[in-house]
């Protein structure tokens, strides 16, 4: 049986939110190519850097692919690993894969580090891209208001 490939694409603004400064994460995931889940949503907590809200969206696209590889394992579907996830922001892939902390990243909440932990053994793998490439871009924009407009 062949094993079935999972791909992401990982994208965020940096305080996109004009009221609170919130950052926007966005991620599109494929599933033997066609896209099965897109997301566009504001973060949890303000980011300091964009490095840090970058770090986010990954740590959030990683929830949703372990789930999607469970089900499929669940189902008896071999998933191919690692996973790949697809970032433009050189600083968040550094992040993911460095176990050592810096001062400018001590804040970070811990639940965002369980990425490193699915590197590590082999369950994901973090990819730069060119912003100009990166699926997910969309995903972190506002739609222009003349799309709006009554002509």
């Amino acid at each position: 049986m062949n094993k079935w490939e999972i791909k992401g694409y990982s994208n965020s603004d940096f305080a996109g939110d004009i009221d609170g400064r919130k950052s926007i994460s966005g991620y599109v995931i494929y599933l033997q190519g066609c896209p099965i889940l897109w997301r566009s949503k504001g973060q949890k907590s303000v980011s300091l850097l964009s490095t840090e809200a970058e770090y986010m969206a990954v740590s959030e696209i990683t929830t949703e692919i372990l789930f999607i590889k469970s089900m499929l394992e669940f189902l008896g579907v071999k998933v191919e690993l690692p996973i790949e996830v697809n970032v433009d922001n050189i600083g968040a892939i550094y992040l993911s894969k460095s176990a050592t902390s810096s001062n400018q990243t001590r804040h970070i909440d811990t639940r965002y580090h369980f990425v490193r932990e699915y590197i590590e053994n082999g369950i994901l793998k973090i990819v730069f891209v060119k912003s100009e490439d990166n699926n997910a871009d969309i995903m972190t924009k506002n739609l222009c208001i003349c799309l709006y407009d009554k002509h």
